[in-house]
């Protein structure tokens, strides 16, 4: 499985069969500001994630309320639609919900691997409902704004690993995963933080 998971430039042919991975390391974001999308992710305080991640979800929902046929339509054959772009996002808040219960549930866990691409096409993003993918998305982001906000001091130096090495305390990964979804707001909209 590919990993790492959260990359912000997942491609794809134009039939969706076949994703060609973006296997870079995004953990350089906890260093330095993304000079694509702007977001200095090392100068996030971990008590603004919560509000980050609502208003990025906030700003997800407006994109879903376009034209349909826009939202299917992908700019280049091997850039995900923003349609696809958004399923994904749905999904990584789905996800970092998971990883952040293994992180305070268990002793420094080993995550599942979670092919994004591979998610992409088993199902089938493309072809979801933009409504629909609407109101998952912000239902997901608000469980784990609303798991963030609840965490205890304590709790934000609780560790877990990455197949590939990499290991966050809740902390970083709170900052690693705003990144994610900013970066592909800005990769639909073009508009940097």
């Amino acid at each position: 499985m590919t990993t790492p998971e959260n990359t912000p430039a997942a491609t794809a042919t134009a039939t969706g069969d076949a994703i060609v991975p973006d296997t870079k390391d995004w953990t350089w974001v906890l260093e330095r500001a993304c000079p694509d999308c702007g977001l200095d992710s090392a100068a996030v305080a971990r008590e603004a994630v919560p509000g980050l991640i609502r208003d990025n979800a906030g700003a997800w929902v407006a994109v879903l309320a376009g034209d349909e046929e826009e939202l299917r339509r992908r700019p280049r054959p091997e850039i995900w639609s923003d349609l696809e772009y958004a399923c994904h996002v749905r999904d990584v808040f789905r996800l970092f919900h998971f990883r952040l219960n293994l992180m305070l549930d268990q002793e420094n866990p080993d995550f599942p691997n979670w092919d994004q691409d591979e998610t992409a096409v088993a199902e089938r993003y493309a072809e979801q409902l933009p409504q629909e993918v609407s109101v998952e998305l912000d239902e997901a982001a608000q469980v784990l704004a609303d798991a963030f906000e609840r965490l205890a001091a304590e709790q934000w130096q609780r560790t877990g690993n990455r197949s590939d090495g990499a290991r966050f305390t809740v902390e970083s990964f709170s900052r690693y995963l705003v990144h994610d979804p900013v970066h592909h707001l800005f990769d639909v909209t073009g508009e940097r933080v």
